[in-house]
């Protein structure tokens, strides 16, 4: 039960015949081809389609059929691409461009890219003219700048990186900095920054930071922090990367402490220079990646005193951090120890050590988690800190804003009057920024203001004239919805993220609405989720299956806002939606989890009615509410089960009672933590739209999470 990965939508089975057109192709007749093919099930959407395109030919109406007779060229395509067979996508290229396919561009595509390496610039230069202003275009220009930093031509990289739109990744942003070093620009603050982003080793950015470290602008100060910031972050690869540039020795011992830091510490008995104590630092930190008690025990033993007080201080922080996401009552003293190591090594080096601000964005966010989860109440000092230290962009995210609101109201109690008031002012100011935001945590503050969850009018309808417009202007759309269609969800994903940039709010409701009309759910909610001063709750939560959804909840009486919440998080309505662990259809059952609730409430079932949809939604439903009862009727606990098992927030509920923002906010898996939040806040906007003059999201999240009391019944082990 998570995140999906595959899926053309069932009920989008028929083919999108794709209102692009490939070279030569009429781009009048956008919205007519794309009527014809759906006109079956169109209704008034066919009508504006077709109010607002002029002069089709029966041409053009035609196209249709050569477009889904020619769809299985492009799936072979697609297949031959993944198996690297040449020879077959050199055909099936040859194919979709004689027949002017509107995906030809994509075969294109797939076939230049299997013959990167040999690629002429000319025949680079004639893929960008064949399909200028197209997402595969710049798609093709990504992957042609890695190639050209990977041959290192500089000049031809310098001469295209400008046409670079999206510019999106790392990278090609480490090689585009490299040409402005050689150029003589001061480069360090950009190439740190692009270096300690880095998710993980790659050639780009590590030519970059080669070069810089030569020249002088790195030093080896920052190889050793950019160590760190990979070591926090789980990436020995990059690790090894970096330490790489300081010589064979060093990356010889790294190898050493990364095979095992505690052979390594224990032979290093005497921490003599600067390089000995990175290495010591660099084990400590892998050794607290598994074993956090233990590095605890080592740094309170001997190694504090021996290490410097800045590296003690990482060392400390990283205790601290996987503490916190083992939940163990001792991480915000960790991370307590850490920040005095700071202060006690800026005093002695003048100001000079490393800062908080230094510690990753991560690992603040989870000292910021270990003062939440305070066994005592919440250590509010250690969370504002935590959020000060984070990057601007990090700070500005809705999650931290609220946090940081709700720290300083903390640390108004028992202030001087002055000093309360100006601290309640500023939370309020903050509550009040994002209290419009259409999420878990700008709920929550509408609600901490005192006011209702807001709830926007339905904006203006759209004008036959606003939605042909947005769809004949940007035929990447239907390319998009082509691909979608014929189960390439990725591809269809990201030409049609290409093709929204640069739209307004008008734009965005017109292009969202196509998607919502075709039943194409997951690219309706992503579109209009984007706007920002007219929002349509209905597109942003549509309620597909009103009628199944709304019969399986009554008849075991669960809510079905929460339902709703939870399939829109779950699938996004993709029907045949299937997870990377096997999780299936709308709800995203498990197969045991389905055969064991089938018999459960005594329901026939077969393995391939798992992605049936009536199927489908009693099972989850039922599954649902048996979680929710044996969890006491937490909603918040209930969707943590339903994603992760119940075992989990069975363990999640442990030691401090916590408000359940703070409950959710400190859940140790990252989908897990966002899940929650969202199935709550998606259930609070349904619940709206159901007819909810009030709707709450305290309400929902009922009372505190704390241990189970020892008066209910034992839970339910044989859920699954």
């Amino acid at each position: 039960m998570s995140q999906t990965q595959r899926g053309g939508n069932a009920i989008f089975g028929q083919r999108h015949a794709g209102a692009q057109q490939a070279e030569g192709l009429n781009h009048g007749a956008v919205g007519a081809i794309a009527a014809a093919v759906y006109r079956p099930r169109l209704g008034r959407w066919r009508a504006w389609v077709l109010m607002g395109v002029c002069a089709v030919s029966m041409a053009a109406l035609d196209r249709p059929a050569l477009a889904q007779t020619g769809d299985q060229t492009i799936l072979e395509a697609r297949e031959a691409f993944r198996k690297r067979d040449r020879n077959r996508l050199a055909a099936t290229r040859a194919t979709a461009i004689a027949a002017k396919h509107p995906l030809a561009s994509w075969v294109d595509y797939w076939d230049h890219n299997s013959r990167m390496a040999e690629l002429r610039t000319s025949e680079v230069e004639d893929f960008y003219v064949r399909w200028k202003d197209t997402y595969v275009e710049d798609r093709f220009r990504n992957d042609w700048l890695l190639e050209l930093g990977r041959r290192r031509d500089w000049a031809a990289f310098a001469a295209d990186f400008p046409r670079f739109r999206m510019n999106d990744d790392r990278e090609v942003t480490c090689y585009a900095v490299l040409i402005q070093q050689q150029k003589g620009a001061e480069v360090r603050d950009a190439a740190l920054a692009a270096w300690l982003a880095q998710p993980d080793a790659d050639t780009g950015c590590l030519t970059m930071a080669a070069a810089l470290y030569e020249g002088k602008q790195l030093t080896g100060a920052d190889v050793w922090r950019k160590a760190r910031f990979a070591i926090d972050a789980n990436r020995p690869r990059a690790a090894q990367q970096a330490v790489g540039l300081l010589g064979e020795v060093e990356a010889k011992a790294l190898k050493e402490l990364l095979d095992s830091p505690a052979r390594y510490l224990a032979r290093k008995t005497v921490v003599f220079n600067r390089l000995q104590a990175e290495l010591a630092t660099l084990a400590l930190m892998r050794m607290a990646v598994n074993d956090p008690g233990t590095a605890a025990g080592l740094l309170n033993g001997t190694w504090e005193r021996k290490l410097p007080k800045d590296l003690a201080a990482w060392a400390w922080a990283m205790v601290g951090k996987q503490s916190a996401i083992s939940l163990l009552p001792e991480a915000h003293e960790h991370f307590q120890r850490a920040a005095k190591l700071l202060v006690a090594s800026e005093k002695a080096d003048k100001g000079a050590a490393v800062r908080e601000l230094d510690f990753p964005d991560d690992t603040l966010a989870w000292k910021a988690r270990a003062g939440l989860r305070a066994p005592h109440g919440p250590q509010w000092s250690q969370v504002l800190k935590a959020i000060t230290g984070m990057t601007a962009a990090q700070q500005r995210d809705v999650t931290w804003l609220y946090w940081k609101a709700r720290a300083l109201q903390g640390l108004a109690e028992g202030r001087p009057q002055a000093d309360a008031v100006a601290l309640r002012g500023q939370s309020r100011e903050l509550l009040d920024g994002i209290s419009g935001h259409f999420s878990f945590y700008g709920a929550l503050a509408s609600e901490d203001l005192g006011r209702p969850v807001p709830i926007p009018g339905k904006p203006a309808p759209l004008t036959a004239e606003e939605r042909a417009t947005t769809v004949v202007r940007n035929p990447g759309l239907s390319r998009a919805l082509s691909l979608i269609g014929m189960g390439l969800r990725g591809e269809g994903d990201r030409e049609w993220n290409f093709t929204l940039r640069g739209m307004n709010d008008r734009q965005l409701l017109a292009a969202a609405q196509w998607a919502c009309d075709m039943e194409v759910w997951k690219t309706c909610i992503n579109t209009s989720d984007r706007t920002k001063t007219e929002v349509d709750l209905t597109q942003r939560f549509p309620m597909p299956f009103r009628r199944e959804v709304l019969l399986h909840s009554s008849e075991i009486g669960l809510d079905p806002a929460y339902v709703y919440g939870l399939i829109r998080q779950e699938s996004r309505f993709i029907m045949d939606a299937r997870s990377s662990v096997g999780a299936s259809g709308l709800m995203q059952l498990m197969p045991a989890t389905a055969r064991w609730t089938a018999r459960r409430i005594g329901l026939a079932y077969t393995p391939e009615l798992i992605t049936d949809r009536d199927t489908n939604i009693k099972l989850g439903t039922n599954y649902l509410k048996l979680v929710l009862d044996d969890l006491g009727g937490s909603q918040a606990m209930a969707a943590a089960a339903y994603n992760a098992g119940p075992g989990r927030p069975r363990r999640w509920r442990e030691g401090a009672t916590l408000e359940v923002a703070a409950w959710a906010e400190t859940i140790p898996f990252n989908e897990t933590r966002d899940y929650v939040k969202k199935v709550l806040s998606n259930a609070t906007y349904y619940a709206a739209l159901l007819g909810n003059e009030k709707p709450s999201l305290k309400a929902r999240m009922g009372k505190a999470i704390g241990p189970r009391e020892p008066d209910v019944a034992a839970p339910n082990r044989e859920l699954p």
